[in-house]
């Protein structure tokens, strides 16, 4: 029986990072600050742990190995996911980046994935902006330009957020999380980045971290983009749940559901045989119960849970929201 593995996540100091995942999320990790949690992760630079079952302390990355049929149709000999997953606090503005697409990644980054990702944001100081592209089309020796004169932010559109919004960020989009937010990240399994400003921050070092111009502007949407509007969500209730799509496109698909349950209602929960989900709970708790009741696991803020293909039949029990991913 393929059953539900509840993951451990690597954590990530970078500069602009805060405290909130430690806070809010009880994640526990000895590293401030507390950037990024990798919370379904087979990539080497932050593979996850599991921790229930048999499979306890083994990497997900080798249980895939030992189990491909856990994938379903994406099963590989690597232990790889296709995505990635995880947690992000900005405390402060993250640097002015880019992301490559899966052909340049692959020509000039040895094989490697690009970078197309979804943001859910959990969380916003009032006031909190994020970028996304340009107020106006460019051309590159303008951005070039920009960037030795320190005026970059004047090309930059900067768009106010609020909880749950949500943005997709197609690979080759000039982005930056800004200060105040808090948000889930979907993505492809890539930890390619291109830095093209950073404030002319340094770290505990006391050294700059290194910028990617060339390869940034080689990679970049240089066109004027049209403020992100936020897409007509619209729930389906069911007893004891509601859900709603959040994003579609061909690296992963994201549902949000709500979970409110009583006594005399039960929620089925279960993969197909094509494909593992990812349970990412992002407020609240409760209870999965399989194997006809013999077995349980609790959840609670935070927790992220893999689904394996073709798994259990499972139920769910409490009051939680989730992201509900699939691929």
């Amino acid at each position: 029986m393929n059953k539900p593995l509840l993951l451990k996540p690597t954590g990530k100091d970078y500069l602009w990072g805060g405290n909130k995942l430690n806070d809010k999320f009880a994640k526990n990790i000895d590293i401030s600050p507390l950037a990024e949690t990798w919370e379904c992760s087979t990539h080497p630079d932050g593979p996850s742990i599991v921790s229930s079952g048999e499979y306890t302390g083994k990497t997900l990355v080798d249980v895939l190995k030992a189990c491909p049929e856990y994938l379903g149709r994406y099963a590989n000999d690597k232990g790889e996911l296709p995505i990635l997953i995880k947690f992000i606090d900005a405390k402060k503005d993250l640097s002015v980046q880019v992301h490559p697409t899966d052909e340049y990644a692959r020509e000039y980054e040895n094989g490697q994935r690009g970078k197309t990702e979804m943001w859910y944001v959990l969380d916003a100081e009032k006031n909190s902006k994020l970028v996304y592209g340009l107020k106006r089309t460019c051309e590159e020796k303008t951005i070039r330009k920009a960037l030795e004169t320190g005026k970059l932010e004047r090309y930059l559109q900067k768009v106010s957020v609020k909880k749950n919004d949500l943005f997709f960020i197609e690979a080759g989009t000039i982005h930056a999380i800004g200060e105040g937010i808090l948000i889930a990240e979907i993505q492809e399994n890539s930890n390619l980045t291109y830095r093209l400003y950073d404030y002319d921050r340094v770290d505990k070092n006391g050294q700059k971290r290194e910028l990617h111009i060339d390869k940034a502007m080689a990679v970049s949407n240089l066109n004027s983009m049209a403020e992100p509007k936020q897409p007509l969500r619209v729930l389906n209730y069911k007893p004891g749940v509601a859900s709603e799509v959040l994003c579609r496109c061909k690296y992963f698909e994201v549902h949000r559901m709500i979970v409110n349950t009583e006594r005399r209602q039960i929620i089925e929960y279960q993969s197909d045989s094509l494909s593992y989900r990812v349970l990412l709970c992002v407020e609240g708790c409760g209870t999965i119960t399989y194997d006809g009741g013999k077995e349980s696991m609790n959840f609670y803020q935070g927790d992220c849970i893999f689904i394996p293909a073709d798994s259990v039949k499972m139920n769910i029990h409490g009051k939680a929201q989730f992201l509900d991913i699939r691929g």
